[in-house]
């Protein structure tokens, strides 16, 4: 059985491209020898163009998006189109769109080679890919579920974006879904962004149950390098605030709307956070669990040797979202207030006041 590898399928794809946009980006439509939508992800407009048919300014099936200065070929129209992830989605689809037969996999050996796609599955370049399909958040479901979450403070949040159809897939032989989904871009010290995180939610809105996260088995997932980094809000200093949600740091910031904060997205990840140059204090959000106390004091260890001051802030239930949504905003502030060094309240605390 015929093997495709990624330029072959672009190639193929590029041959039939007015079929491709007509059915990947169909909210656009055609001018002349380029077809023009809003963007990869079939959104209606005119900014991003795809050429039909070879031309002096180049092959047929390049696009480029004019509003963001974003290009690609047909199988990232596919991927964003669809919200695929994983390129052997990518590729299935596109082979399905070509009525082509997948391919059979051979075991690999010295006297076999294997064409891989250039990002494999879960890596810091899919998950820079995942994150440049994405929208900002501004009246989008990711607003509204953080919002119905009780978090209203939403400055500093170019980190988080929405994506309308993210895939999902239980694990490795179940058929594939779609959700809406909050994505989140991972960083390290410097702003390179080295991962993303997934938060699938519920088309259906807010409920007790989910707290507005799809109704499935792994709502939130994590890929690419997380060790070390994290999901950064403001720009950390002398001081900053760490933990382990982001929906947990984004309540602390509807209190603290002045400090920097950073969510490493486990306990396992917090207690191994790197730490900026200037930090001079530390402040450890503590999830009230088991594994949130083992990871405060990894982390206290880790912190105290490197002669930063540290102070750990302890919610009333759960977590500081439970407690912000639970007990209101003035009583998640006034327990903040007694757990901030004092100097600190004036200049983070009475922007919320």
């Amino acid at each position: 059985m015929e093997r495709l590898d990624a330029s072959e399928l672009a190639h193929r794809l590029a041959r039939n491209a007015e079929a491709v946009c007509r059915h990947y980006l169909s909210a656009g439509r055609r001018q002349g020898a380029y077809w023009l939508v809003g963007d990869a992800r079939n959104t209606p407009g005119r900014s991003m163009f795809v050429r039909l048919k070879e031309t002096a300014k180049g092959p047929a099936g390049k696009w480029t998006d004019a509003a963001t200065g974003e290009h690609g070929d047909l199988l990232d129209v596919i991927r964003a189109s669809r919200g695929l992830v994983d390129f052997k989605d990518v590729a299935d689809e596109a082979r399905s769109f070509l009525s082509l037969p997948r391919p059979v996999l051979q075991p690999a050996s010295a006297n076999v080679s294997v064409c891989r796609p250039k990002a494999a599955t879960g890596s810091a370049d899919v998950a820079r890919r995942l994150f440049a399909m994405s929208q900002p958040i501004e009246r989008t479901p990711v607003e509204t579920y953080l919002r119905q979450r009780g978090i209203t403070a939403l400055h500093g949040t170019g980190s988080l974006r929405f994506h309308p159809r993210c895939y999902y897939r239980p694990d490795e032989h179940s058929p594939t879904e779609t959700w809406p989904a909050m994505i989140a871009a991972v960083t390290d010290l410097s702003g390179h962004l080295t991962g993303a995180h997934r938060t699938w939610l519920d088309p259906d809105g807010f409920n007790e149950a989910t707290l507005g996260k799809a109704p499935i088995d792994t709502p939130r997932r994590a890929m690419g390098d997380l060790l070390g980094h994290a999901v950064r809000f403001g720009v950390a200093g002398e001081v900053l605030a760490a933990g382990e949600g982001i929906e947990t740091m984004l309540s602390l910031r509807c209190v603290l709307p002045g400090m920097p904060m950073v969510a490493s997205l486990s306990a396992a990840h917090l207690s191994a956070i790197l730490f900026p140059d200037l930090l001079r204090r530390l402040y450890i959000a503590r999830d009230n669990d088991p594994a949130g106390d083992s990871a405060v004091a990894t982390l206290l260890d880790r912190v105290q040797s490197a002669g930063i001051e540290a102070l750990v802030l302890s919610p009333e239930l759960s977590d500081f979202n439970e407690d912000l949504r639970l007990l209101g905003a003035d009583a998640l502030r006034a327990a903040i207030r007694g757990q901030i060094a004092a100097q600190d309240v004036a200049r983070f605390m009475e922007l919320a006041a």
